[in-house]
Parts: structure tokens; C-alpha cells; sequence
């Protein structure tokens, strides 16, 4: 089968043929690939492959499938062959998303969405990601006022929509002079350029000087630090790229201010209160698509010679949307 393949030793992604593979545990299933969506954390390999034992040059990465399953263990029940199918991957297994065949465990596979697969696969690690943070951790429903680092990404994207979805008052985004206009077809009901403004003025001038009741960071780098200056007193902050430091935010304790971690992946190691955590989010999040309340903006679609590429664009922070292969 054709597959992206990563070496460490060079920082490279490589096209390769490999052996078909098979089921590795009771509970697999092996998946036949129509369409897998490439996120920033396929790219970033790089920094995170020491949590993969005995990487090889055989490592196939990706973590969004969308796809028809071929083969199953003997615990993978009620999934069977021929059954069409959407998940988020683990990013410790080798048999990644891209390649036309992947192994995946079939306690976190959801039903594919009644979309197109290209449509499907663009979804789970941001779409799934937004749905987690913004209504299990920020309850984005009761909140008047988001800010939200950027927002013309994938997850930023997604994010925006859903906070127009729940009726939040106003919403605030950061991208590029160039964005604003997508951004704001999203549900933004503010862009900031982060080149030529102060963003944290600009905020406080959107909110008569209170800042926001709940923030966001989908950038990473110093932008936690503005997420957490941006917020309200009580205000709430969430963290998608690093770890929070609330000893480098402004008077943290004296704001009384609350800090939230998300990582969709962990929920892969962390036994069945983990599982569940992604299949609740997936579900919900595939309701909205399937229903037609959030769509799938900017989708580009490439061949899987592309790929590499892509992946070192999406490293270079210079893809706006989403982008997925297509078998």
C-alpha cells in the first residue's frame, strides 16, 4: 500500500509502499482510508515522537480517518467489515491515517457522518477539540464574551462557529489583515490584526475595559500570556498548545482567574473515562455537520504525493482551513 512515512533521524516526511497491515489487538480494526484530514499535530511529529516506543522508519503518521473497515479483532464488536466509519487517532500507534489502509482501536470509533468523506475526515481533531473545550471545559453557552487566538486555523475555525451556535454576544478573534473576512464569516464579531494592533488594548476596547469571560489559545508561544490578560475578573482560560503557567499571567490569583487544559489524544491512554471523553465529543460534533450547523470552510484537497508538503506548510503555520487527502 502507498504511505507517508516520517524519519526522525532526518525531520522528513517520505511516500513509501508497505505491507497491507493487520489487526494488532483483539479490540482493532483495520480501516480502508477514503479520506484522512491533516492537523498541525501530525506536522509537529517532530516534537513529540519520543512517546512512540521504537519509532521506526516504518511510522505512518495522521490521526483523522475516515474510512470503511476491512478487518476485525475478536473484541471489536458491534463494528463488523464493510461498516463506514470516522475517528481520531492515537498518535503512539504506527499505523497512521496516512496511508490507504490503518489500525485503529474500535472503542473510539464513531459512525461515519452522512457528509462526503473529505468532508468527514477534516473534522475530529479540531472540530472534536473545539467541541471538548468550549462546552465541557469554558460552558461556552452561559458566556457573553470569547476571545479566541487564531482564528482562521482549523480548530480557531470551528471554534468560531461554535461559539455563534451557543449565542455568544461577542466574539473575538486574532489573524492576519488578509483573514478577517473568513474569520468573520465564521461567527467572529471582531478581527484583530496581531501585526499592526495591540491586541490586549484592542480587547479592552471591545469590552468597555472588563475583558472577555472566556479565552482561548490556538497558537501557542506567548499567546496563553495575552489569553490570560484578556480575561475578565473570574474570567476562564483555555490552553490547546502548551501547558498554562499562571505564574506568568497578571495577577492570576488576585482575578481569580481559572485555567483549563485540553488535550483530545490523551483521552486514548487514559482508560475508559478517556475513551468516552472522545466519543462524546465526536458524537456531538458530528450531530452539528450532519445537521448542517457547522460547516467544513476553506477545505482543500490533495493527493496523498502531496502530502509532505502539506505537512511542512501546516508546521510553517501557513495553511488557513483545512486541508485532507483524498484515496
Amino acid at each position: 500500500m502507498k504511505a507517508i512515512t516520517y524519519r526522525k533521524n532526518t525531520d522528513d516526511f517520505v511516500l513509501n509502499n508497505l505491507p497491507t497491515p493487520s489487526v494488532e489487538t483483539e479490540y482493532d480494526v483495520v480501516i480502508k482510508v477514503l479520506a484522512a484530514g491533516l492537523n498541525p499535530v501530525d506536522a509537529k511529529v517532530n516534537l513529540w515522537h519520543p512517546m512512540v516506543a521504537d519509532m521506526g522508519d516504518d511510522f505512518i503518521p495522521g490521526l483523522d480517518v475516515a474510512g470503511e473497515i476491512v478487518e476485525v479483532g475478536l473484541l471489536a464488536e458491534p463494528w463488523k467489515v464493510g461498516d463506514r466509519v470516522l475517528y481520531h487517532g492515537d498518535m503512539r500507534r504506527k499505523h497512521g491515517a496516512f496511508a490507504e489502509y490503518a489500525v485503529h482501536d474500535s472503542r473510539t470509533l464513531i459512525e461515519h457522518p452522512i457528509v462526503a468523506s473529505e468532508i468527514a475526515a477534516a473534522t475530529p481533531c479540531s472540530g472534536w477539540t473545539a467541541m471538548h473545550a468550549l462546552v465541557d471545559k469554558l460552558h461556552i453557552d452561559i458566556r457573553k464574551s470569547f476571545f479566541i487566538t487564531g482564528g482562521s486555523g482549523g480548530v480557531g475555525g470551528f471554534a468560531l462557529q461554535l461559539a455563534n451556535h451557543f449565542c455568544v454576544d461577542n466574539i473575538i478573534t486574532t489573524c492576519s489583515a488578509k483573514n478577517h473576512e473568513y474569520a468573520l464569516s465564521l461567527g467572529a464579531d471582531h478581527a484583530i490584526d496581531y501585526r499592526e494592533h495591540d491586541v490586549l488594548e484592542k480587547i479592552m476596547e471591545l469590552t468597555e475595559g472588563k475583558g472577555v469571560q472566556a479565552s482561548m489559545d490556538c497558537v501557542g508561544g506567548d499567546n496563553d500570556i495575552l489569553c490570560a490578560d484578556a480575561l475578565e475578573y473570574e474570567g476562564h482560560m483555555l490552553e490547546l498548545v502548551s501547558t498554562i503557567r499562571p505564574s506568568e499571567y497578571n495577577d492570576a490569583f488576585g482575578r481569580a482567574l481559572s485555567f483549563h487544559q485540553v488535550s483530545l489524544g490523551a483521552g486514548h491512554i487514559n482508560g475508559d473515562k478517556g475513551r468516552k471523553s472522545i466519543l462524546k465529543s465526536g458524537r456531538r460534533f458530528t450531530h452539528l455537520v450532519n445537521t448542517g450547523r457547522i460547516q467544513v470552510p476553506k477545505l482543500e484537497i490533495i493527493s496523498i504525493d502531496e502530502v509532505p508538503t502539506a505537512l511542512k506548510q501546516l508546521r510553517a503555520k501557513r495553511t488557513v482551513g483545512k486541508v485532507v487527502v483524498k484515496f
